[in-house]
């Protein structure tokens, strides 16, 4: 932060920025107007003023490049001069009285100055004041932090599609992005800065739902404790928080009723506005959620409710977690134990389960090696379902022929195959199951109705 004094004691402001090669100023007025302009050097300067009483006006060696009208908003663009020592911009305000801002060199100093000069006219009692505060920041760091998420982004990428069997991309240096689903429900990226939770403000915005884990926020270094603190000081918008682990549709299944259960208690107590549903780069989990709570609460069948949202946002939500989810609320299906082999000697040194209730990220499941069987075996714990997995071993990803196999996705994979039932339940409710788990299987208004019940149980005790 540039703090502003009359340095010399001559009427005239002075505001210094050293070793910056870019300033950015802000300026306010006190009939109301607002604006910014930003100089690099070399580069360009961008600004823009709301103003029924000022008018902005940038210029290079005299030369008048843009004029904002009384009545509008102005954004345009100048180069600053090579040498510092010759004015490269400067914010006028006219009307009574007049103020200049100039960015340069005093005095042949290396330092670079922005310059204020106030001018009083004869019309002293329309005259409107101005205060600016200025930041800078070396533009060499900037683009090596631009840079580094660039690349974070595009490993960030590689790892959804693999995970996620997409080919969808995130571009997290492009900022939040969103996309209303319905009119007072929103799904879009992560908020990035404190900043982006006045945006939301401005666009109505009552709930911000955030899906995100701690790796998520600190792998791209977003301070949420910062952005909740702006949404605490800002009227009529509320922070929510409900994890849920990044490209794990097993996770996304089991914490569904709880996510929708709160979601669904924040918007009640919200009502007329807008929620904002969000994970980090809003093609997954959040659009999971919302799914769910449009086919829970708001009664949309599933397929109804993913055409709407697919409309306006391509994005790839596990609808088989949806569906499953459904189902366990509907059925209470207890975890039943399997048995997973993998025939190999002790020449073999590792094998490992991917997918199954861990997902296709980079979590394994290890098998361990029993002599008396001279395979390698896994006993586990898992919900009533059917669940898709590979081999992994010594680091190469296989299945085995023996075993059901799916049938080839997008991207003409093939992985193994376990439909595992719960013996205790009878003809009716694995009836109930099966239909749930179809593609075009919607919900009943009674159904509905337990559903309800059960999220309302969820949302009081904060466990299921």
């Amino acid at each position: 932060m540039v703090c502003w004094s009359d340095r010399f004691g001559d009427g005239e402001t002075w505001g210094r920025c050293s070793e910056l090669d870019r300033l950015e100023a802000r300026v306010h007025s006190s009939d109301g107007a607002f604006g910014q302009i930003s100089s690099t050097r070399p580069g360009s300067n961008t600004s823009s003023v709301f103003s029924p009483a000022l008018n902005l006006e940038l210029g290079w060696r005299g030369r008048e490049m843009a004029m904002a009208t009384a009545t509008g908003m102005l954004t345009s663009t100048a180069h600053l001069l090579q040498d510092r020592a010759c004015v490269s911009g400067r914010i006028g305000c006219s009307g009574a009285g007049k103020i200049g801002v100039s960015f340069g060199s005093r005095s042949g100093c290396s330092a670079q100055w922005a310059r204020i000069a106030r001018r009083e006219s004869m019309q002293r009692v329309q005259w409107r004041r101005l205060q600016i505060a200025a930041t800078g920041e070396k533009t060499v760091e900037k683009e090596e932090e631009k840079e580094e998420t660039v690349e974070k982004t595009e490993e960030y990428s590689a790892s959804m599609q693999q995970a996620m069997g997409t080919s969808l991309t995130y571009r997290h240096e492009l900022g939040i992005n969103y996309a209303h689903v319905l009119p007072d429900l929103i799904v879009g990226s992560c908020l990035q800065t404190p900043a982006d939770a006045d945006k939301l403000k401005d666009a109505g915005v009552g709930v911000v739902f955030c899906l995100q884990q701690d790796p998520d926020l600190a792998y791209f270094g977003v301070d949420l404790s910062a952005i909740q603190a702006r949404v605490n000081e800002l009227d009529g918008i509320t922070h929510y928080r409900c994890q849920i682990r990044d490209f794990d549709p097993f996770d996304l299944r089991m914490r569904l009723p709880v996510a929708v259960a709160q979601l669904h208690k924040a918007i009640e107590a919200n009502k007329g506005t807008t929620a904002y549903i969000h994970c980090t780069a809003g093609l997954g989990r959040a659009p999971g959620v919302a799914l769910a709570y449009m086919y829970w609460i708001r009664g949309l069948s599933l397929k109804e409710a993913n055409v709407l949202l697919q409309k306006v946002r391509t994005c790839h939500p596990k609808l088989e977690s949806i569906r499953a989810a459904t189902a366990d609320l509907l059925t209470e299906g207890s975890k039943q134990e399997i048995e997973l082999k993998w025939s190999g000697g002790p020449g073999i040194g590792s094998v490992e389960i991917a997918g199954l209730d861990v997902g296709w990220g980079s979590e394994r499941i290890p098998m361990k090696y029993d002599e008396s069987e001279k395979k390698w075996i896994l006993r586990r714990k898992v919900p009533v379902g059917r669940y898709e997995y590979k081999y992994v071993v010594d680091g190469v990803w296989t299945t085995d022929s023996k075993l059901p196999l799916s049938k080839p996705n997008k991207e003409g994979q093939v992985n193994n195959v376990i439909e595992v039932t719960d013996s205790a339940q009878n003809g009716t409710t694995k009836k109930l199951r099966e239909r749930l788990m179809q593609e075009d299987a919607d919900l009943s208004s009674e159904e509905r109705t337990v559903i309800r019940s059960k999220l309302e149980e969820i949302a009081n005790s904060g466990q299921w």
